[in-house]
C-alpha cells in the first residue's frame, strides 16, 4: 500500500519527527547508551532524571526497531496531509505526552512487582496512535489472497505495526499500548483536542525549516474556498467528462483515498466527479492536471 505522493511533501511535521528520531537512535547507539534510553522507575521517580523522558520518547534502541519504527511514522505522514500540519502537531504532542504519562504512571504502579523494570524507548506512542485513525479512516483498496490467505493493501502496515509491538515483548508492548489508547482518545475528541491548534510562529518554523526545498517532489496546489482555483484545480475543471450522465457527488471515502495520496481536497472531489467515482480514473485526471 502506497503512502501517497513520495517523500515529505506538505508533511514538515513528520519530517522533523523523522529527523530527530533517526538523529537520536544513532547518537545514542554510537556511544553505546542505547539500551540505557528506557525509562524507569528508579530513573524517572527515584533520581528524578526528568530529562531522560524527551530522548525515550523519540530514540529506539535498536537497529530493527528503528528500521520498522522510522517505516512507520514515513507511512503516516498520509494523516499530515489530511488534517494539515497545525492539527497534526497538536496530534503528536498530546499522543506523545498521555502516552508518556500512561507509561510513567504504570512503572509507579508495577514498581513493587517483578512484571517489568523499564520499557522501550522510542516513539511508540505516536506510532500507534496512528494506527487508530489508520484503521478507522484509512478504506481498503484492494484485496488478494496469499498461500490462501485472504490480505489487504493494509496488511502489510499491520504486521509492521506487530513486529514493533513485540519487538521488546512486554518493554515494548505496554507503550504500544498505550499508544493506542492516546490515539483513541484523540480520536474521541476528548478535552476538545481536536480543535486545538499549535501557535503560528511555531508551525511557521516547521514549515520553513523542515519542508521539502521547491521542485524536489511534484506539489499538488491547495484550493482555498472563496479564492482563485489552484494550477491543478482549473486543470481539473478543463479535463473532460468521461460521460453524459449528471455528475454524482462522490463519497468521503474515495475523497480521503485521493487526499491521503497527496491531492488537495476540492481537486479530488472534482476529479472524482468527471470520473463518475472512478478512483484510478480520477487518479489519471489529476496526475495529468499536474503535469501541465
Amino acid at each position: 500500500m502506497q503512502g501517497g505522493v513520495s517523500g515529505f511533501q506538505n508533511a514538515p511535521v513528520t519530517r522533523a519527527v523523522v529527523v530527530a528520531s533517526g538523529l537520536l537512535s544513532v547518537v545514542f547507539s554510537a556511544q553505546r547508551r542505547g539500551r540505557a534510553l528506557g525509562i524507569s522507575y528508579q530513573e524517572i521517580i527515584t533520581n528524578f532524571r526528568l530529562w531522560k523522558i524527551f530522548p525515550s520518547a523519540f530514540a529506539f534502541q535498536s537497529t530493527p526497531e528503528l528500521m520498522f519504527g522510522l517505516y512507520l511514522l514515513y507511512y503516516f505522514r498520509v494523516f499530515e496531509r489530511q488534517i494539515g500540519s497545525n492539527k497534526y502537531s497538536v496530534f503528536c504532542l498530546f499522543t506523545i505526552t498521555v502516552s508518556s504519562l500512561l507509561e510513567i504512571l504504570s512503572l509507579v504502579i508495577l514498581k513493587d512487582t517483578n512484571y517489568i523494570s523499564t520499557l522501550a524507548s522510542g516513539p511508540y506512542g505516536l506510532i500507534f496512535a496512528s494506527f487508530v485513525p489508520f484503521f478507522l479512516d484509512i478504506p481498503v483498496s484492494s484485496r488478494f489472497r496469499i498461500f490462501g490467505l485472504n490480505f489487504s493493501d493494509k496488511s502489510f502496515i499491520y504486521l509492521a505495526g506487530l513486529q514493533l509491538l513485540l519487538s521488546s515483548w512486554k518493554r515494548s508492548l505496554i507503550p504500544g499500548i498505550f499508544g493506542l489508547v492516546a490515539g483513541s482518545l484523540y480520536h474521541l475528541n476528548v478535552f476538545g483536542i481536536r480543535k486545538m491548534k499549535i501557535p503560528q510562529v511555531i508551525s511557521s518554523f516547521f514549515a520553513r525549516y523542515f519542508a521539502p526545498s521547491p521542485g524536489s517532489t511534484p506539489r499538488p496546489s491547495r484550493t482555498v474556498v472563496g479564492n482563485t482555483p489552484s494550477q491543478t484545480g482549473r486543470a481539473v475543471q478543463n479535463q473532460p467528462s468521461t460521460g453524459f450522465a449528471p455528475m454524482v457527488e462522490p463519497p468521503e471515502s474515495s475523497v480521503a483515498m485521493l487526499v491521503s495520496m497527496g491531492f488537495d481536497g476540492n481537486d479530488a472531489r472534482q476529479a472524482l466527479m468527471r470520473a463518475r467515482n472512478d478512483i484510478n480514473v480520477a487518479t489519471n485526471i489529476l496526475l495529468e492536471a499536474q503535469s501541465r
